[in-house]
C-alpha cells in the first residue's frame, strides 16, 4: 500500500507508493484508484499528459475553470522537478498559499492537487513529467498566474528561469482575484 500524507493546503495529496528493489530493477504500482478513494477523492481520470521539460525550465501556474476545472495527479516518470499548487478557491482559509514539493524518479512519488489550484513546476533535472486529469483540456477555459509574482513567496530553485511567453504574461494573485471576484 502506498503512504498518503496530507499537505498544508487542504485536499492536496503528496504519496509514496511502495516500490520493490530486487537485482533486476525494481517495481511498483504507479496508481491506484483506491489511494485516493481512502481519502475521499472521487475523481474519474479522463486525460493524461506528458511532457518533457530541459533543466532550468518553468512551467505554470496554469488553472482550468468553471466546468472544466481540472484535479490533476502529477509525477516524473525520468528526473526531477519542483512541484507547486497554489490554492485559488474563493473563500479558503489557505487562499493564495503555495504548497512545493520535490517529484523525483528516487521517490517516485505523485501529487494529488485538486479542482481550483494552479499547478506549476520547476526543472531541476531534465525530466518527463506525467499526469492524469480529471477533465479535458479546453482552451476557452485555461488561464493562470504570474509564476513568479512575489505575493506568492515561491523559491523555484532555479537561477536563470527558462519561462514561455505565454507563461510569462499571466496575471499576478491580486489581477486574479480583481478579474475573479476573489478566486474560483
Amino acid at each position: 500500500m502506498a503512504e498518503i500524507k496530507q499537505t498544508s493546503l487542504p485536499g492536496v495529496l503528496e504519496i509514496f507508493p511502495r516500490v520493490f528493489p530486487d537485482s533486476r530493477g525494481y517495481f511498483f504500482e504507479s496508481f491506484r484508484q483506491d489511494w485516493l478513494a481512502k481519502m475521499g477523492v472521487q475523481e474519474s481520470w479522463v486525460q493524461d499528459n506528458q511532457s518533457f521539460s530541459q533543466k532550468g525550465t518553468v512551467r505554470g501556474l496554469h488553472f482550468q475553470r468553471g466546468a472544466h476545472a481540472q484535479a490533476k495527479l502529477v509525477r516524473v516518470i525520468a528526473g526531477k522537478v519542483l512541484d507547486v499548487a497554489v490554492d485559488l478557491r474563493k473563500g479558503s482559509p489557505t487562499f493564495g498559499q503555495a504548497y512545493s514539493t520535490i517529484l523525483d524518479t528516487e521517490k517516485n512519488n505523485l501529487l494529488y492537487i485538486p479542482a481550483g489550484f494552479g499547478h506549476g513546476f520547476s526543472v531541476l533535472e531534465d525530466a518527463v513529467f506525467v499526469y492524469k486529469c480529471s477533465k479535458y483540456y479546453h482552451k476557452d477555459s485555461e488561464g493562470g498566474v504570474l509564476w513568479s509574482d512575489p505575493a506568492l513567496g515561491i523559491d523555484w530553485q532555479v537561477a536563470e528561469p527558462i519561462v514561455s511567453e505565454k507563461d510569462q504574461n499571466l496575471p499576478t494573485l491580486a489581477e486574479f482575484v480583481d478579474a475573479f471576484q476573489g478566486g474560483f
